[in-house]
């Protein structure tokens, strides 16, 4: 079999397990965050922490419990990493500094796991099992929990009330993340990914699998896979190592695991929004703009010009010869294409244009399918960009699921969509012109430029993976990604339950013969017309003076 055919068959089966959990997974979803029922587990918890689960919160009372649980997380977090020295099970190994402390903190407790240090000099076995991994399922169970939120902003009126955040944090946590993440882990172990409590993997395989279910990289931990920057986890080899992903079908497993959940809730979407036509076109969008890169990351790594790849066949370096070029690429795609930033060959390594479409694919906002919760919540923003601007073509107030898209509506979306460039576009302006900035860079010139694009896009966009190249344990680094990360988490979720807010106070107004159906191949068109042309129009200079450049 030649290694395009495999290639194609491997995105083929993976196209084709993902339509198959679509339904049952989304419908498992819908059913845990619309119940009524407390699991005695869940009571516990309840009143552990002292909550009322039959209460109801606000807009602003749900992101006050978003912002309390995740800013005491991090002072957790940092605590956990400062005293790491006097711990059980730490190895030996030293309290981590307070710069990078802070940086790593931030990055798990935002869903992001950018790691700017080696996880297998720096971290002993208990912050990584009970600090770090803790982290992976919460961070992602709060995107799941603010998508809820959003949802119930379109199909509740005349209320105040988006459920209660600690409600779906619990739930989404024990009913959805735990089981998969237990299941994946045993199918990772009988596929040769190790578990021990010496040398590397470690207690690891459960938080890996969660790694990829959740969005978090894979860290060494199912190995718990990348946490970040430079791989994650115990190795910087990451998804490329062995112990983590041992076998070309581990491989396969680990991109379908980073997939499923944000593929599978826009059937949730549907099904609370009281139409299942309105999560297909929701995940079609997704579907077309992802399919797009995976399609094109193939063909510019997989025919790229120039003498050393003519020769070999395609650009090899920087790949696992385990998985193959094609097969890397196709990971490379799915892990920016989500908020997850596991990787299995050095993005730094691939050709300019092909890793000018990773960086790409993070600049889109991670919305196809994007991370766990976040990607559905940011594909709705855009949807709600498509009706206002399909409004403005037809002279008529937009609608939106029976919900019009008034000047409040677009204020808290264009808010949305404006902070997450600005904190990439700055932040990569304040690191080329600045002493610690360059100093980082391994490269010079166009490509140098895209290693520091490449951070900030991570960061910002809670992706986590890294390009290479560029050094960002440094002092500089850690300060400003970390800021990055953590307005990049939420200053969006802030905006997203003021407009679910917005949205939830309304009458629903009747659809009517000039009402744009949104459950039609049109407006799934509009929708991919309307993301491509505002990212275009956002980040096309940064990416024609860095990758596009280069490339050409």
């Amino acid at each position: 079999m030649s290694d395009t055919t495999a290639a194609i068959l491997f995105i083929a089966a993976l196209i084709a397990a993902l339509a198959v959990v679509y339904r049952p997974l989304g419908d498992h979803l819908y059913r845990v965050v619309c119940s009524t029922r407390h699991l005695r587990a869940e009571r516990v918890i309840y009143r552990l922490v002292g909550v009322d689960p039959g209460g109801e919160q606000s807009w602003s009372g749900y992101a006050r419990g978003v912002l309390a649980f995740s800013a005491v997380s991090v002072l957790f977090l940092y605590a956990f990493l400062r005293l790491q020295n006097h711990l059980w099970l730490s190895l030996g190994l030293p309290a981590v500094d307070p710069d990078g402390a802070w940086n790593t903190a931030v990055s798990f407790v935002t869903n992001t796991d950018w790691q700017s240090y080696s996880g297998e000099s720096t971290l002993g076995h208990l912050v990584q099992m009970t600090g770090l991994a803790v982290q992976n399922f919460v961070s992602a169970a709060v995107g799941i929990s603010v998508a809820v939120a959003l949802v119930r902003g379109f199909t509740r009126s005349r209320t105040d009330r988006l459920g209660n955040f600690w409600v779906d944090l619990v739930r989404v946590t024990v009913r959805v993340l735990l089981p998969i993440s237990a299941v994946a882990a045993l199918v990772l172990i009988a596929g040769g990914a190790v578990q021990n409590l010496s040398g590397g993997t470690d207690v690891h395989t459960l938080t890996g699998a969660v790694q990829h279910v959740t969005g978090g990289p894979v860290a060494s931990q199912e190995a718990i896979k990348v946490l970040g920057t430079n791989g994650g986890g115990f190795y910087n080899a990451n998804s490329a190592h062995p112990f983590e992903n041992p076998t070309a079908w581990t491989n396969w497993l680990e991109v379908f695991l980073l997939l499923a959940i944000p593929v599978s809730l826009p059937r949730t979407f549907g099904r609370m929004a009281g139409g299942d036509r309105q999560g297909y076109a929701i995940v079609a969008a997704m579907a077309v703009l992802a399919v797009g890169s995976i399609v094109t990351i193939n063909l510019l790594q997989g025919s790229h010009h120039g003498t050393v790849p003519t020769a070999v066949g395609a650009a090899t370096e920087g790949t696992e010869s385990r998985f193959g070029v094609l097969d890397s690429a196709t990971f490379a795609a799915a892990t920016t294409l989500t908020s997850t930033g596991a990787v299995n060959s050095a993005h730094d390594s691939y050709t300019a244009l092909g890793g000018g479409v990773t960086i790409l694919n993070m600049l889109l906002g991670e919305i196809a399918p994007g991370g766990t919760g976040s990607g559905l919540y940011g594909m709705l923003i855009l949807a709600v960009f498509t009706v206002f601007v399909a409004g403005l073509m037809v002279g008529r107030t937009p609608e939106y699921l029976g919900k019009k898209i008034s000047a409040r509506e677009v204020k808290f979306a264009s808010l949305y969509f404006l902070s997450t460039p600005t904190l990439v576009l700055a932040g990569t302006a304040v690191a080329i012109v600045t002493g610690w900035g360059r100093a980082g860079m391994l490269n010079s010139g166009t490509h140098g430029l895209s290693e520091v694009l490449y951070a900030f896009a991570s960061a910002s966009n809670n992706n986590g993976s890294a390009f290479a190249g560029l050094t960002v344990s440094g002092t500089g680094y850690n300060t400003a990604l970390g800021l990055c990360m953590l307005l990049g988490r939420f200053l969006p979720i802030v905006f997203v339950l003021g407009l679910a807010g917005s949205l939830a106070a309304q009458q629903p107004v009747p659809a009517s013969t000039g009402t744009l159906r949104t459950d039609q191949p049109l407006f799934v068109g509009m929708l991919v017309g309307v993301t491509l042309v505002l990212v275009a129009l956002t980040f096309l200079p940064a990416l024609a003076l860095g990758p596009l450049a280069e490339g050409l």
